[in-house]
């Protein structure tokens, strides 16, 4: 099977599902544009280079480039959705979802339901978030509790690049408004991807290790720092099964529950806030219909509740790092 970086397997994914559907369009900031290329239309293709070669092939009229104006992209995506389209939409950081999230949360999120079901809203976010590349408190942060706690949309956190294909093709597919998440921790990241088409479900969380003592439940760019301290770990005769989730909307909680089952113990990993953050949510998750299974408290490795710092060793201490990972988890498995 051949090798492809995350970002390759998202270009591929989109590529695909245009060649598939003519009613799939990309629209976005840069996604056609030749910013710091040639100047030239298709010269770049999005900010770290996602949507590279797209426009190229399909065209200006179903790769449009927009302004700069979160709210008229995620705006133009809804409508677009409403008429029949399939609009694969960008944006550029996570961290600009402040200036369209009416746009997300009180209208596409609702069309469904305010239609009485007569209405589908088939768009998806794509959109890139993140510490860790100097990028300060404006253009770091990891904002997916915000979408997750929103009915209505379906929220995907790709932690491979073969989750990344089949996720995006499941997205894209889906009838109902789907926020792609996408770690620029992971672009660079390499795996196995299969040249032909596949789709991955929502809701069937990953058991990337199967363990005896402890479960740890990691989001995205987190997932390969919990597999590295299992795996190390192991070593030592301490047996960690890691779960990646997937989706956080639909989140499967019974691969969570039935994994801590097993092991008795929880640690979860989640690059946001701990407030409202989904390690506090599957913490709540696991303590309401799990207490009887726990044989130690529930530790949760998250970011503190601070805006990402700009310096580089101040941020690099804000990550959830796998030296935090490996202290939560030895500190569970020895407590008495």
């Amino acid at each position: 099977m051949p090798k492809k970086t995350y970002l390759q397997a998202i270009n591929e994914a989109v590529r695909s599902e245009m060649k598939r559907d003519p009613r799939v369009i990309v629209i976005g900031e840069d996604v056609a544009g030749g910013q710091g290329g040639s100047g030239e239309p298709g010269g770049v293709g999005s900010v770290f280079g996602q949507m590279k070669g797209i426009y190229g092939e399909f065209g200006p009229e179903r790769v449009i480039d927009t302004p700069i104006s979160e709210s008229a992209i995620i705006g133009a995506a809804a409508g677009a959705a409403l008429t029949g389209l399939r609009p694969v939409a960008e944006l550029m950081f996570v961290d600009f979802v402040g200036v369209c999230f009416d746009q997300i949360y009180n209208q596409a999120a609702k069309f469904r339901y305010m239609f009485g079901g007569h209405a589908t809203t088939p768009m998806v976010i794509r959109t890139a978030a993140g510490a860790g590349f100097r990028g300060a408190a404006q253009h770091s942060q990891t904002l997916h509790p915000l979408f997750t706690m929103v009915p209505g949309l379906k929220v995907v956190m790709p932690a491979n690049p073969y989750d990344a294909k089949g996720l995006l093709i499941e997205a894209i597919r889906d009838d109902d408004p789907v926020i792609f998440v996408e770690s620029k921790f992971l672009y660079g990241m390499e795996g196995e991807v299969p040249d032909e088409s596949y789709r991955v479900p929502f809701g069937e969380a990953n058991v990337l290790r199967e363990g005896e003592d402890l479960t740890i439940v990691a989001f995205g760019a987190m997932v390969p720092r919990a597999l590295q301290v299992a795996n190390a770990l192991a070593k030592e005769g301490v047996d960690c099964e890691v779960i990646d989730p997937r989706t956080t909307s639909p989140l499967d909680q019974q691969t969570i529950l039935e994994s801590v089952e097993r092991t008795g113990r929880l640690v979860v990993v989640d690059e946001s806030p701990p407030r409202c953050s989904l390690a506090a949510d599957v913490a709540s998750i696991v303590a309401e219909q799990g207490f009887r299974l726990l044989r130690a408290p529930i530790r949760k490795v998250t970011c503190p509740h601070t805006p990402v710092p700009f310096a580089p060793q101040l941020e690099d201490a804000y990550m959830p790092s796998p030296a935090r990972i490996e202290e939560a988890v030895r500190a569970t498995v020895g407590f008495n």
